[in-house]
């Protein structure tokens, strides 16, 4: 099985943005633990971020045919991209929505997921093991 981890704007930051919110550990060490992880489940993972909201569309449009899953963080996109939205749905494979923080905790503006609705699940609040139960969910859905 092969699956498209995508995470979007800011994520790059992560380990010194806002420790208290998103944790200490760093996008590398979380994309290593996906994979690692992966791989011990028999599961392939190829890992994309980009800050450009174009660049991910792109990247879910082009999964189609390649990947049995999809799991994305879409970060501050989950809450202004009908692109993105739109191409989750338009690319026909099962995607599960991953969040490090509880976004239901946090500003009201972050509590509406235009991602979701189109999403096989949602994952949030768990930190990186959100990543990690994306791989079950997705694995169990296969």
């Amino acid at each position: 099985m092969k699956i498209l981890l995508v995470n979007g704007p800011n994520l790059k930051l992560l380990g010194t943005r806002e420790p208290t919110i998103y944790g200490s550990e760093t996008l590398e060490q979380i994309v290593k633990k996906v994979c690692d992880t992966a791989l011990t489940k028999g599961v392939q993972i190829t890992a994309f971020q980009s800050d450009d909201e174009a660049a991910l569309i792109s990247a879910i449009g082009a999964a189609r045919g390649v990947y049995e899953g999809i799991i994305i963080n879409p970060a501050a996109y989950t809450h202004t991209s009908v692109g993105l939205r739109d191409a989750i749905s338009a690319c026909g494979v099962p995607t599960v929505e991953v969040h490090l923080s509880n976004t239901h905790k946090r500003e009201a503006f972050r509590h509406v997921s235009l991602t979701a609705p189109v999403c096989v699940g949602q994952i949030m609040g768990f930190g990186s093991k959100g990543y990690l139960l994306a791989i079950d969910a997705l694995i169990g859905d296969h």
